[in-house]
């Protein structure tokens, strides 16, 4: 008989509790990358308005100041963002973890009841041949002991022949 794990299905619920947690850890850390390219996108924008700034009228000082201003505070909103996006990438390594451990431990209880599963196995196997070990030697034993009262009667009938 095949070996039947009883807890199969609680181990490929965990299995794909980890999976999912594994997809929304990648959709966290897309976020956290796209965050992070919004910056770089910010600074970019802050280095080719001061460009301007340098080649502009100076009627036009006071709005790149501004527009400047406002991009540095954009700069500050997007650390916070990128702060946040972060911190939620930590929170859903940490689950993830939890996961896996709560499967390594399903798979290796599942791994020592096969090996145990596998030694009773044995055990009934090395029994059976040792019942068949038993009934061989006494069938033997009987058919020894058949064949010398044959052999004996054989000879009784060639004495008295």
């Amino acid at each position: 008989m095949p070996f039947v794990y009883r807890l199969q299905k609680v181990l490929d619920f965990r299995i794909r509790k980890k999976e999912e947690q594994l997809m929304v850890l990648q959709k966290a850390q897309q976020a956290l990358l796209e965050a992070e390219a919004d910056i770089q996108r910010n600074l970019q924008e802050i280095e080719v308005t001061k460009q301007n700034q340098r080649q502009a009228d100076y009627t036009m000082m006071e709005a790149y100041d501004n527009y400047l201003h406002h991009l540095w505070e954009k700069g500050d909103q997007l650390e916070v963002i990128k702060q946040e996006k972060a911190q939620i990438v930590q929170q859903e390594t940490e689950k993830l973890i939890e996961l896996e451990q709560a499967v390594k431990v399903l798979e290796k209880h599942k791994e020592k009841t096969k090996e145990a599963y596998m030694e009773e196995q044995k055990a009934m196997e090395l029994k059976n041949m040792s019942e068949l070990g038993v009934q061989r030697y006494f069938q033997q034993a009987k058919e020894a002991k058949e064949e010398q009262e044959l052999l004996e009667q054989y000879q009784k009938e060639l004495e008295e022949n």
